[in-house]
């Protein structure tokens, strides 16, 4: 949630419940929410194999184990305490509804099991505030504003799916000559992703000024991520250098979906690269260049654009991708992120995006960059602020 949301929500403490309540029904989006709560449910409190059995049912047995087994597997994720006491109201109701001369057994239940939605809903807004927090924290480290080189036009942008993210966009200046920008995504989501993005973008921004050549920066970060890292966790990681005037870009690629870069006539796939960072050691990375012409369109993105899911469950892919790829030459490198971001947001439409996506555009222009200003929102990230001002 983001920070701002989070304010408005704990607002609603001092609002009234009427106007509260007439607030959520006119939003219009209702039943759209209540759906997708009850998908996200039913991914979340049964597996693979319950899933499968559950296909294998009639509908009548299916609907009767399906709620069955929410129910078990809702109560066994409780701590013992509040487990005992839902595990009592219900046992109140049952005998309230035996005896109806006694309405305390189904007063006595209905207050346990208010006591334990209480305690539930506590725990899960203290979580949003830490959330939230680390979401501030996440956003700080982003760089200010969009990356400026002599020669060269460049669009760097970023959303997370959940409260944080595990995608990285950064750029930093190498050297007096040299603009450094890379784009990593973290196996996972949530907070443990966030924090190893946030691990990787320190080890960079040190290692970076120092290695003179990218097989070596590549190398180095992923002796140190496989040191210091989880066994479960990875990183990708495109890794590229401009130099100003320079129509050459230097890069390397750990793990991560292939850039591609969009000639005037052509469309070109460039390597994937070696394993992504972390998984093993003693790993060689290659440095690989291409001469860009003037208008010519490097893109590097996250899985979050091709797998961009709308409310079928249908993916974005990679062939849709495909046909908007040859349309980004001629535009400016913020005219073709955002082809490519509002082509998937219209995709997915209603849909809870699966994924954090992250663009980083680069164009070869050959001419002096015009001077721009930075302005942020505080809804996103700084590299995100940027492109949804613009839009």
């Amino acid at each position: 949630m983001p920070p701002s949301d989070t304010h408005k929500h704990r607002s609603h403490r001092h609002s009234k419940l009427g106007e509260t309540l007439l607030e959520d029904l006119t939003e219009g989006n209702v039943s759209h929410s209540i759906q997708q709560d009850l998908e996200d449910v039913y991914e979340f409190y049964l597996d693979d194999t319950s899933r499968r059995e559950l296909a294998e049912m009639g509908q009548f047995q299916r609907s009767v184990m399906m709620a069955s087994w929410l129910l078990r597997n809702s109560i066994l994720e409780l701590i013992p305490a509040r487990r005992l006491l839902l595990l009592i109201s219900g046992f109140c109701f049952t005998l309230g509804l035996i005896d109806s001369t006694n309405p305390f057994l189904m007063t006595g239940g209905f207050l346990m099991l208010l006591f334990v939605l209480l305690l539930e809903l506590k725990d899960k807004l203290l979580a949003q505030d830490e959330l939230a927090t680390g979401r501030a924290v996440q956003f700080a480290l982003m760089p200010q504003g969009q990356p400026e080189l002599p020669g060269w036009d460049i669009w760097v942008y970023t959303k997370p799916a959940n409260e944080v993210g595990g995608d990285l966009v950064d750029y930093l200046h190498v050297d007096d000559d040299q603009l450094g920008i890379a784009l990593g995504d973290v196996a996972g989501k949530g907070l443990g992703a966030a924090l190893m993005m946030a691990k990787l973008q320190s080890i960079l921004r040190a290692m970076a000024p120092v290695e003179d050549a990218l097989p070596k920066l590549g190398g180095a970060i992923n002796e140190t991520m496989r040191r210091d890292g989880l066994p479960d966790r990875f990183t990708s990681l495109v890794y590229l250098e401009l130099s100003p005037f320079n129509s050459t870009v230097r890069l390397i690629n750990a793990g991560h979906m292939p850039p591609v870069l969009v000639r005037k006539n052509s469309v070109e796939t460039l390597p994937k690269g070696e394993p992504a960072l972390g998984l093993m050691g003693g790993v060689t990375y290659t440095e690989h260049q291409r001469t860009l012409q003037p208008h010519d369109v490097l893109v590097i993105y996250s899985d979050g654009l091709t797998e961009a899911r709308n409310t079928e469950g249908e993916f974005f892919g990679e062939e849709r991708l495909r046909e908007l790829l040859p349309d980004l030459h001629g535009l400016t490198a913020q005219e073709a992120g955002m082809l490519l971001r509002v082509a998937a947001e219209r995709f997915a439409h209603n849909a809870r995006p699966s994924d954090d996506l992250s663009l980083v555009i680069v164009r070869y222009t050959g001419e002096m960059a015009l001077p721009t200003d930075p302005f942020l929102l505080p809804q996103e990230s700084n590299v995100s602020n940027r492109s949804e001002h613009d839009t």
